[in-house]
């Protein structure tokens, strides 16, 4: 299975340097011996004009998961699992409830993440999709602004997988430099979905180098060892994308068996009756959890390094992911529907600048669109090219209670691989902080399709499309989607319902 998950005692757990970790010892040495203009880092040859504060310009330091839903993790309270090192990250910054993946699947959502745009913008597909060299990207922004780049893991915007060939021929193949995006360092690869099997590519070199053990400890540690060598004196923007709890269900040896011999408690809408197949969702739901464990234990290394290196303090940590994992739940598995498991997102934010918005959640739902102006916001950088989303930045830092909007929009664009969920029919919808619409229909049409109250209805087994009770929201809903789709020309063609004209539609 690999390398054992080295169990951390109870001080290690609360975000202390975890003892006897070759790893831990080999930077901690490093650090004592490093210049102290090392181990601060600050700001160099800064264009000021960008920064609120130019002399204190913070660090960026991206942590995205991948098919990590927001419902498994303790601070969302999840009944099974304890992830300390997440939780401890939001109860020092600041948390969203009902952050949402706009396009629950891959692909979409780290096209939306590194430009800023819909998807439907470019009518990107779930899955096989390059991403354009002219598209100005995140790091043209942070590069720009001062700022030194770095991309680690997985990057799935250069085409591969699906019919492009295997999982593992795309994770031996390099992405060419003119498609990574412009980050200035790389270590990064498409995909693998094999977390004992990964290599990575280093800047243009060719040579697949080959992570000895499981990918989110290896990528991590690769984040930590760039820090801990780098003399760069700017700023820096750092992504870590890991693709576990992504399938296939793999985390190290001793985390997983302890796991599957656990019993876990199921959701209320977890609904398999074929008992073979619920044996093995459940399994793949306890070696999920596992993987999260894992995640949350490389969290806990993380958050040690920065404060060992003096770095916490200048640095802010955002922990998110692309989209959820449905795991049973509505006797569907993977990612791609409108349900809350498959489009509910961590989204958390520590900005050691405003340590008195420590532990606020924040209930206004985000979408996808809004990470990229977010990250700029954060960082005093405005985005040189316009955003649809917005900058939460001013809500984080406590300067603003609310969004000047209902709602977010979500949307389902393409896929084009046959017999693949939505390869016939596709869905567009509009969740507010209450309620969730949608809507599905083929290159005829769109019609109303689930209303659900998520207030009284959490689990979203009530769908209410057709009850009186609830018309006049569901017109609102529908009229918010409409606008939004207007504003943002979404080509999805939206029939004339509720008294509303339609979109996109022809004689």
């Amino acid at each position: 299975m690999g390398a054992p998950l080295p169990m951390a005692p109870a001080a290690a757990m609360a975000g202390d340097p975890i003892p006897g970790h070759s790893f831990f010892r080999s930077w901690q040495n490093i650090l004592q011996n490093k210049p102290r203009q090392m181990r601060r880092l600050r700001p160099g040859n800064i264009n000021k004009g960008y920064f609120m504060n130019a002399t204190s310009a913070p660090n960026i330091l991206i942590v995205l998961s991948d098919q990590l839903r927001r419902q498994a993790l303790s601070i969302h309270e999840d009944p099974n699992i304890s992830t300390p090192h997440i939780d401890g990250l939001a109860n020092r910054g600041v948390r969203f409830e009902n952050a949402c993946s706009t396009y629950p699947i891959c692909v979409p959502f780290r096209f939306t993440f590194m430009t800023g745009l819909y998807a439907h913008e470019r009518k990107v597909p779930g899955i096989e999709y390059r991403m354009a060299p002219a598209e100005r990207t995140l790091a043209d922004e942070f590069n720009e602004g001062g700022y030194e780049t770095i991309y680690i893991g997985k990057w799935h915007l250069d085409g591969g997988h699906g019919r492009m060939g295997s999982a593992r021929q795309v994770g031996r193949t390099p992405v060419q430099k003119t498609y990574r995006g412009r980050w200035e360092k790389w270590y990064g690869f498409e995909l693998r979905n094999a977390p004992f099997d990964t290599c990575y590519f280093e800047d243009d070199d060719p040579t697949p180098k080959p992570i000895h053990g499981y990918q989110t400890d290896g990528l991590f540690d690769l984040g930590i060892q760039y820090l801990t060598d780098r003399q760069d004196s700017r700023p820096f923007c750092m992504v870590i994308s890991v693709e576990p709890p992504h399938d296939p269900f793999e985390a190290p040896e001793e985390v997983q068996k302890r796991w599957e011999n656990t019993d876990i408690e199921l959701p209320d809408n977890f609904i398999v009756d074929d008992p073979e197949i619920r044996e093995q969702t459940i399994l793949n739901r306890k070696r999920y959890y596992a993987m999260v464990e894992n995640l949350d234990w490389n969290m806990g290394k993380l958050t040690s390094f920065l404060g060992q290196s003096n770095l916490r303090e200048e640095t802010i940590v955002i922990f998110l992911s692309d989209h959820g994992e449905l795991g049973g739940c509505h006797g569907l598995r993977g990612k791609q529907w409108p349900y809350e498991e498959s489009i509910g997102i961590p989204f958390i934010i520590a900005d050691p600048r405003i340590s008195d918005r420590a532990g606020i959640t924040l209930r206004a739902p985000v979408s996808t669109e809004d990470l990229f102006p977010t990250f700029l916001g954060l960082a005093g950088l405005p985005p040189r090219k316009d955003c649809y989303g917005t900058n939460l930045a001013p809500l984080i830092q406590g300067k603003t209670d609310h969004l000047d909007r209902e709602g977010v929009m979500l949307e389902f664009v393409a896929e084009l691989r046959q017999g693949m969920p939505f390869y016939d029919w596709v869905w567009r919808g509009f969740r507010s902080d209450r309620y969730k619409y949608t809507v599905k229909g083929d290159n005829m049409g769109g019609i109303p399709w689930q209303f659900f109250d998520l207030e009284t209805d959490p689990f979203e087994l009530n769908n209410i499309i057709d009850s009186p009770q609830y018309q006049s929201n569901i017109l609102q809903h529908h009229r918010w989607l409409l606008e939004r789709m207007t504003e943002t020309q979404d080509h999805f063609v939206l029939l004339p319902a509720f008294g509303c004209k339609g979109l996109n539609t022809w004689e």
